[in-house]
């Protein structure tokens, strides 16, 4: 045979000491200490979304519960200087029946503006036609002055907090026999 077509001489290989194994063992300690050292940070991570997160729920139930304490300052504000008016009156001492009448009517229209601004109004009824939806029928009145079913007379006017009825408007209601 000729020195060509032999097949290639195996490498010699030292079965007393494999390839790669001192560097296998380093290589794998290393990568457990990184592991750990990536698992050490996550849980940290994690500890310290977790306490972000208990405190942002105890900010939201605290100020939950301060706007609960103090929703009601928006509405009791407008109210204070009526309740001065009503001080001055009475405090002031040589009134006249038509003073007090006016005073009375300035403080009315004061808690009426005020109610106003925070999206109270008025029911009107006197010659309306009757809705049960914003009347309360406490009788009805055969009569020829008003016409059938409207609101012969407002006994206490009714009130609605922008579109929801808070007191409906006790009214007479005519019955008109023609």
């Amino acid at each position: 045979m000729t020195k060509h077509n032999a097949p290639p001489e195996p490498e010699a290989i030292d079965l007393e000491r494999p390839t790669g194994e001192i560097e296998a063992p380093v290589k794998l300690e290393s990568e457990i200490e990184t592991l750990k050292r990536e698992k050490q940070e996550l849980l940290d991570r994690v500890a310290r979304m977790q306490a972000e997160f208990d405190n942002a729920r105890k900010r939201a139930v605290r100020e939950q519960q301060d706007y609960r304490d103090y929703a009601i300052t928006d509405a009791i504000a407008p109210l204070l200087p009526i309740l001065d008016s009503l001080d001055r009156a009475l405090h002031f001492e040589n009134a006249t029946a038509s003073d007090l009448r006016a005073g009375v009517e300035l403080i009315q229209k004061q808690l009426l503006d005020a109610l106003g601004k925070l999206g109270v109004r008025r029911i009107g009824a006197h010659g309306e036609l009757f809705d049960p939806h914003h009347h309360q029928a406490i009788e009805m009145v055969e009569t020829t002055d008003a016409p059938d079913q409207h609101v012969f007379e407002e006994l206490q006017p009714g009130y609605k907090l922008k579109d929801r009825l808070l007191r409906p408007a006790m009214v007479r209601v005519a019955s008109n026999p023609k």
